[in-house]
């Protein structure tokens, strides 16, 4: 499961993000429903960046976005409750895509070490 910052590597051309991207068949990566909200976000705060316009709807179009349900709602409850627990907070949407990673199985790809406080979760950092 790619987060945001991952996304916007390959989007920046980051040379390592985008090898390991196209190492892979598409059907291999997914992506949070949550992470599709946080890029059309950054395409609402930029109306006039038409490139990254299209090449941001041309990648939503071709990765498979996951949707949240009921089963990864009470997965989150769960997670926050035991981080808070513990003295960890996340960001309310980092929370909600470490969440969704965890619950469905995948391995989150993303360089914010916020993730590692997460345990079980597997993070991987594609940007090195």
């Amino acid at each position: 499961m790619l987060d945001t910052n991952t996304v916007s590597s390959l989007i920046k051309e980051n040379p390592a993000v985008s090898k390991r991207i196209a190492s892979l068949p598409m059907d291999r990566l997914c992506l949070s429903v949550i992470s599709e909200g946080e890029l059309l976000y950054g395409l609402a705060k930029k109306p006039d960046a038409k490139k990254l316009h299209r090449v941001v709807q041309e990648f939503l179009r071709r990765v498979e976005v996951l949707v949240w349900n009921s089963d990864v709602a009470e997965h989150y409850g769960f997670l926050r409750a035991e981080l808070e627990g513990a003295g960890n907070v996340l960001g309310p949407l980092d929370l909600q895509i470490a969440a969704h990673a965890s619950q469905v199985g995948a391995i989150l790809v993303s360089n914010d070490q916020a993730f590692k406080r997460v345990r079980k979760l597997k993070v991987e950092d594609w940007t090195v």
